[in-house]
């Protein structure tokens, strides 16, 4: 829909749908209008301004008649308890103060007394758009920014009238994890109960004043049927990869800032088989495996105020190796140390899957066997293939940029390249090392190999036709696979959906 002024274009609707905010009804529009950016203007029906100011009025009522102690406030485990607590004062002050409201109106205006209670206020309702990636207050000064799956960074109708109110959601969100931001100490990265992450900046480190980024944790994580659906990975270089994890070869996720490096690590996690133990090392955890999985999911943790308590990512590393796993998920190597733990578990018979930052398969090896990571290259040569992801800015798109083995020499020979003009993965190489380790630790030769990639190609394409896109149905899918591959090749082959 267009609107017009004096005969010139004002702003055009390229977007509207409706989500659920826990219990509030929320509408958004994206529109491009005279400026550059696209604009993502966020209405609660029922809920104008007048409403705001009276429910604001109730707030402070409303914290008052709650009490609170500090275990409630600081504990995630209490967080439920808390939010009922809430709930029920919050029903009785709208009885009391609104005699003639509906039942259904109480709950929307609960809701949100809730979020602007216990929450992150105007910024929750864009917090539970499963389109959005990031939620950004850059300033007082400005409009709240949103970056959209689809249309890329947007401004929004949300605006933080203070910036001691930033400082206050800042602030808060620290005192939840034990953590400060002050004038001491100006920057801070911590993150939600949610697993959302978030960094703040005080003014005047950040010159326009005080800010939040928040990278949000997707509830809905990606999934193999997903990626290939949206033509980031094409099914054959997806059923190779699942041929190397179910043969417990190690493979190493790398790409550039936003290529999606954790989303495809997530998406391949969901490839491991049911009967084994499988332990992940995040700094922020992001990754969400099925649930039937005995997966154990472990974060680090930073020093406190008096510089104690620090648990590193080589802590976790060292005592994950104690834990008895069959495969371990690192969320991204950086330092030296961490590579040797990591490498040396490889070359202890554990499957490892971690991501690490590169632009390709070559400058991949070169970042691990040059400083600050610095590993020895004939070490490499346990690592079994290199994924690439990318990300093109220009085209608003991600992509599988290269699948490639990983020789005796340490060194990439790259199999599969994305192909920009056609947007297609092409075969460049032939494979050499991944097929000698598939014929010395499966004892499948060339002709199999071939064969099982097609097969597997041949059940990624149906997951994809049938819908089966959740974590807990591709993982299911994959261990009945692993189970009973005759029951999913006949499903397959019948074109039959799976009774989940």
């Amino acid at each position: 829909m267009a609107k017009k002024n004096g005969g010139e274009e004002e702003e055009v609707e390229i977007d509207a749908y409706s989500f659920d905010a826990e219990g509030m009804p929320v509408n958004v529009r994206v529109l491009r209008k005279k400026d550059f950016v696209p604009h993502y203007e966020i209405t609660i029906p029922g809920l104008g301004e007048g409403t705001k100011i009276v429910l604001n009025t109730l707030k402070g009522e409303l914290i008052t008649e709650v009490k609170l102690g500090i275990n409630e406030i600081v504990d995630p485990k209490l967080a439920a308890t808390v939010k009922r607590k809430f709930e029920d004062k919050a029903m009785r002050l709208l009885g009391k103060h609104f005699p003639t409201l509906t039942e259904e109106s109480k709950k929307v205006l609960t809701s949100y007394l809730i979020q602007n209670t216990l929450g992150l206020g105007e910024l929750e309702a864009p917090m539970h758009d499963e389109m959005l990636e990031e939620v950004v207050v850059n300033s007082a000064q400005e409009p709240v920014w949103v970056f959209h799956k689809v249309h890329g960074w947007c401004k929004t109708n949300i605006r933080i009238k203070k910036e001691e109110n930033i400082y206050e959601y800042a602030a808060m969100i620290g005192r939840k994890i034990g953590k400060q931001i002050n004038v001491l100490m100006p920057l801070m990265d911590a993150h939600l109960a949610s697993g959302d992450r978030v960094n703040a900046t005080l003014f005047p480190v950040s010159s326009f004043g005080n800010t939040i980024t928040i990278r949000k944790f997707s509830k809905n994580p990606w999934t193999i049927p997903n990626l290939i659906e949206v033509n980031c990975v094409s099914p054959d270089v997806a059923a190779l990869i699942w041929l190397c994890i179910q043969n417990e070869l190690s493979l190493l996720i790398s790409g550039g800032t936003g290529s999606g490096k954790t989303s495809f690590l997530n998406a391949i996690a969901c490839l491991f088989p049911p009967n084994q133990r499988v332990i992940s090392i995040e700094d922020t955890r992001e990754l969400t495996l099925p649930a039937f999985l005995q997966w154990v999911a472990m974060s680090t943790r930073e020093p406190n105020a008096e510089g104690k308590g620090e648990i590193t990512m080589l802590d976790l590393l060292v005592n994950a190796l104690r834990q008895r796993p069959d495969r371990m998920v690192v969320g991204e190597v950086r330092r030296q140390r961490e590579a040797e733990i990591l490498f040396e578990a490889m070359h202890t018979g554990h499957s490892v899957y971690a991501t690490i930052h590169a632009d390709n398969a070559n400058e991949t090896v070169s970042r691990v066997t040059n400083p600050p990571i610095n590993i020895p290259k004939p070490m490499l040569e346990s690592l079994s293939g290199i994924v690439v992801q990318f990300r093109h800015r220009k085209l608003g798109i991600r992509r599988t940029l290269e699948f490639a083995e990983v020789m005796k020499t340490g060194d990439a020979n790259v199999l599969y390249r994305w192909d920009l003009k056609a947007d297609v993965m092409k075969e460049v190489n032939t494979m050499s090392s991944l097929s000698d380790k598939l014929t010395l630790y499966a004892g499948m030769s060339m002709k199999e190999i071939n064969q099982d990639v097609k097969e597997k190609a041949g059940v990624l394409r149906w997951m994809v036709k049938q819908g089966i896109r959740d974590v807990n149905d591709v993982g299911s899918a994959v261990a009945l696979y692993y189970l009973s591959p005759n029951e999913i090749l006949k499903l397959v082959q019948e074109d039959k959906p799976m009774e989940l």
